[in-house]
């Protein structure tokens, strides 16, 4: 690989800047996993789960037209290049795609709950899914995820955060910092779902100014260019698809 632009690495600078400065100021503080009673509003994002798990599963029908996460943003293949992590967009990089949203409106309602919403996306792993150890680009937001499908046995299926092995169940909120070292498995014989969510971290002035900046640019860079366009495209093919089934003579008769 070549050399980083001056651009790039000067946009890079300011993300390490940013960091120190995000760590420094952080509201409350900085664990690698955080207790759900620190974000009163996980309550009220838990009492949806049944409503989400019900559009879940109308969404699970056309499991296999699905992207993969790397389809959408190609910077997840230094993770992943197989098929076994499937994703269904509602809200990326605080863009929102109206058709999934439509699909999903009790899941939509709910996620106004949270303070910050960058990204919610409904996030399967396949039986055998191995995601290696990594950690997140930016340490600007926090991570949600809903337990929705979360099959047995427990011991073959979790997320190690830093040195912390955290267990999903089903209906139970679990929000960590993906800044932190994390690898994440199924190593059962059946799907995984989680609702995955990214919401901005609580910081104090001068971090939270920053990190708004920061954020707002953020939509400009390459990678998340070519992220959203990608989504558009599979969007456009899936719901193209679904009014062909919907208008073929046999549905008509």
């Amino acid at each position: 690989m070549g050399r980083p632009s001056a651009i790039t690495r000067f946009f890079m600078a300011i993300v390490a800047w940013a960091e120190r400065l995000n760590f420094k100021y952080a509201k409350l503080g900085n664990p690698p996993v955080y207790d759900n009673a620190t974000f009163p509003w996980t309550a009220e994002i838990e009492k949806a789960a049944p409503a989400i798990r019900a559009e879940l599963d109308r969404i699970l029908v056309r499991k296999d037209e699905l992207p993969t996460f790397q389809d959408i943003s190609t910077d997840v293949k230094t993770i992943s290049t197989d098929k076994g992590w499937k994703t269904f967009f509602l809200l990326g990089f605080g863009v929102r795609s109206e058709q999934n949203i439509q699909a999903c409106p009790e899941t939509w309602k709910a996620m106004q709950k949270i303070p910050g919403l960058t990204t919610v996306m409904f996030s399967i792993f396949e039986p055998g899914k191995h995601l290696p150890a990594h950690r997140g680009p930016y340490n600007g937001v926090l991570r949600l995820h809903l337990g929705l499908i979360v099959p047995e046995p427990r011991d073959k299926l979790a997320i190690r955060v830093k040195d912390q092995i955290c267990h999903w169940e089903e209906g139970k909120v679990l929000i960590f910092d993906d800044a932190y070292e994390h690898e994440a498995w199924n190593h059962t014989d059946k799907t995984r779902v989680v609702l995955f969510v990214d919401f901005v971290k609580p910081l104090k002035f001068p971090a939270r100014f920053v990190n708004w900046l920061l954020m707002h640019m953020a939509i400009f860079t390459p990678f998340i260019k070519e992220g959203l366009d990608n989504h558009k495209e599979w969007e456009k093919k899936f719901y193209a698809q679904a009014e062909a089934w919907r208008n073929r003579p046999e549905a008509n008769d």
